[in-house]
């Protein structure tokens, strides 16, 4: 069973982004996680089901985000036993989440097979809530993000991404825990035939939101330009070579590019201002701040002092306004933006430029201009749906689109690009609201309301996007209403509470049989 678990662990991962493809394989994830639940009824004990969910997940995590060996190794450094041991430390610390629930859904496993099935969803939903929000939170590669294109994409706009998980994990189950005998009994046939009809219920109400959204809005597209400098990841902090080479670029397409909005990726321009050649930023600035100009220009750069702190920020540039717009990067990447208490002696083993930033709040206001709301998010700040939902609370101020900066080079060309990319376009499903992606080295995208990739750019090119995005101000989503006012507690409580209950109830039920031998 072990090379087993640990071999469904890895399809899972693949089943994120395929290995050359970079798609994503919504059935590929269902079967690993079946996989799971097989392995799991059949242990001999819990503790043992416990141990094969944690090599199952660890397994499954190292080959989610693997690249992380790239960022430590390749350009921090670090020696590559020292590396690995690292990126499996942190597989298998995380790992313990679901290693967790898999022990206490067997211990606690209730006879009624839909029940069974419905307890594993459950646990697996929080064990993805509890690693995407403690220790910092660091939920990628989520499973509900290998639907993204799959049949339970529908469900992203009212249930996001853990409720997609919630789903996910039931069918994988429920598969796994039906019998021949249980397709003849009503209570299958029923709830069924409920899913069913929810399932298409929720399609209807989907695609008719996006047939209002195509017929009713009026609103002419906004050209873009999306810059991708591809300043390799080696160089670009060193002052002999890739900051003159980001400055001497991005000077000139900024100066160049006619399109109504300039995106430069995350910090595209490296320097602090006061580190900046006299007037460079005034001068890449000026044909957007001029009272007569019809551009605006989003460009990515590290922003304050010694005395006062740093922040990662973008700052926005259009005519008319009364002061720089500025965004502060408010989920930081923890050993690059900020040291985590304890872990200084292990950032001083690579050679990266790491700091302590300062975090901006959540729910920062939008950057307008011609009519539109545009929200900044920066890096992986995409990841976090329900702090991305507190623009949302507000319907007349909600974002009519949103623009994502991002230098995925410390990651070279792996599938890190084509995750972030998943993750993109199932908050553009969360939120129905487009999403544009201006980086370093890919991927260089416009993603539709509906979550399709309109737009791309080569990734590891240098180049420019140009493309059109037409924003929606039509209503907010379900999911945007109730993750902007409550964040992700009501899918907390109802989880504890279903987990509590088949706790406190699994010595007073008899438990489900499980035949070893089958």
């Amino acid at each position: 069973m072990w090379p087993l678990a640990a071999a469904a662990g890895v399809l899972q991962a693949f089943s994120l982004a395929w290995p050359g493809s970079g798609a994503p394989l919504w059935w590929l994830q269902l079967a690993a996680l079946a996989t799971l639940v097989f392995i799991a009824m059949r242990a001999a004990t819990p503790r043992r089901a416990g141990l094969l969910g944690w090599l199952f997940a660890t397994a499954w995590l190292c080959g989610t985000f693997w690249w992380l060996f790239i960022s430590m190794h390749t350009y921090g450094g670090l020696a590559a036993p020292l590396a690995v041991a690292a990126v499996l430390g942190l597989a298998a610390f995380l790992g313990a989440y679901y290693a967790f629930a898999v022990w206490l859904f067997r211990r606690c496993l209730p006879t009624h097979r839909l029940a069974a099935a419905a307890l594993f969803a459950i646990l697996w939903m929080l064990a993805e809530l509890a690693r995407g929000q403690w220790w910092t939170g660091f939920p990628w590669g989520a499973v509900g993000y290998a639907h993204v294109q799959g049949p339970l994409s529908v469900l992203a706009r009212t249930i996001g991404v853990y409720g997609m998980c919630f789903v996910a994990a039931f069918i994988a189950a429920a598969v796994v825990l039906v019998e021949r005998r249980d397709l003849r009994s009503r209570s299958w046939w029923a709830v069924g035939a409920v899913a069913v009809l929810a399932w298409a219920g929720l399609a209807f109400q989907r695609e008719q939101a996006l047939v209002r959204i195509d017929t009713q809005d009026q609103n002419p597209p906004m050209s873009l330009a999306l810059l991708q400098g591809q300043i390799p990841q080696d160089e670009k902090f060193q002052a002999g070579s890739g900051i003159p080479m980001a400055l001497e670029w991005y000077a000139g397409r900024l100066r160049e590019e006619q399109a109504s909005l300039v995106v430069a990726p995350e910090t595209a321009i490296p320097l602090l201002p006061r580190q900046l050649p006299d007037g460079y930023l005034d001068a890449v600035t000026e044909r957007y701040v001029r009272p007569e100009g019809r551009q605006a220009l989003l460009v990515g750069i590290p922003l304050g002092s010694f005395t006062d702190g740093y922040t990662n920020s973008v700052l926005g540039f259009t005519a008319g306004q009364q002061r720089v717009y500025q965004y502060d990067k408010h989920h930081l990447v923890p050993f690059g933006e900020f040291i985590p208490p304890f872990f200084r002696w292990f950032t001083e083993m690579m050679n990266i430029p790491l700091g302590d930033f300062n975090r901006g709040h959540v729910g920062q206001p939008s950057f307008l201009f011609m009519g539109q709301r545009i929200a900044p998010n920066i890096c992986y700040e995409d990841l976090f749906g329900e702090e991305l939902g507190a623009r949302f609370v507000d319907p007349q101020s909600a974002p009519t689109f949103m623009v994502n900066l991002s230098n995925i080079g410390w990651f070279g060309d792996s599938l890190a690009i084509d995750q972030h990319l998943a993750i993109s376009r199932l908050r553009t499903l969360e939120f129905e609201r487009p999403m544009v992606r201006a980086t370093n080295t890919g991927a260089t995208a416009v993603i539709d309301h509906r979550g399709r990739v309109t737009h791309s750019l080569a990734r590891d090119t240098r180049g420019v996007l140009q493309a059109d995005v037409k924003g929606n101000f039509g209503a907010v989503t379900p999911y945007a209403w109730w993750v902007g006012r409550f964040g992700l507690w009501p899918l907390w409580g109802l989880g504890l509470l279903v987990a509590g209950v088949a706790f406190i109830r699994r010595n007073r039920s008899p438990v489900l049989h499980i035949d070893q031998n089958q």
